[in-house]
């Protein structure tokens, strides 16, 4: 299956749905990984401008994802709303490129600006096309439907955070949801509601057979 991954940012794919990542690699799918901005402006003082973007390369090479496997934009963070309809032609692009069966993207219950408008322009560009689904970043939420659940193995969530590992300098600004206990504990509760170990859960926009 062809699956194309949004990030708003360079480390939301990874938080929302990183032990699914790793699953559909691990499972032979086709990635297509899709950076619109790499937050310069959100990194800890003194920091080079382009650590963000060289923190996600390593998350794709710890994947051996090479660079037809993925692509950075760099939208200025929290401005993506200026450039709304160029975001929208760059996903028309993709989709008439790769022609994804599945997108993942932020949820349109994200109350941070950037993800809101990824997440908009994501269902205008795919919803004739592709199934869509939408990843947890349980921190912007206030309501999450969770309607749709990936089962995972612990090597699954091993490996998430290792992935999670490689962002440094937001590791180094004490976010609580990059803690070994927080992503574990998400998972935990996740596999719970479907009868898993471990799980990530994801809002059902268009399903398609």
């Amino acid at each position: 299956m062809r699956i194309l991954i949004l990030s708003p940012h360079t480390d939301d794919a990874e938080l929302g749905c990183g032990g699914s990542i790793v699953r559909f690699i691990e499972d032979n799918n086709e990635i297509y990984w899709v950076v619109f901005s790499t937050a310069e402006e959100s990194l800890p003082e003194g920091s080079p401008v382009d650590t963000l973007q060289k923190e996600f390369i390593n998350v794709a090479q710890y994947l051996n994802l090479n660079e037809d496997n993925y692509k950075i934009f760099n939208f200025r963070v929290r401005y993506l709303h200026e450039k709304r309809q160029e975001i929208l032609e760059h996903l028309i692009n993709i989709r008439n490129e790769f022609e994804p069966e599945l997108v993942i993207g932020p949820s349109i219950n994200d109350y941070h600006q950037d993800h809101q408008i990824v997440a908009n322009e994501m269902i205008r560009a795919f919803k004739t096309t592709s199934s869509i689904i939408s990843y947890e970043l349980p921190w912007n939420h206030i309501t999450f439907n969770s309607e749709l659940f990936i089962k995972l193995e612990e090597k699954h969530i091993s490996a998430k955070c290792n992935l999670l590992n490689n962002y440094k300098s937001q590791i180094l600004k004490n976010r609580s949801y990059f803690s070994k206990e927080f992503i574990y504990g998400l998972a935990v509760t996740r596999g719970v509601q479907c009868n898993s170990k471990y799980s990530e859960a994801f809002e059902v926009i268009k399903w398609m057979i």
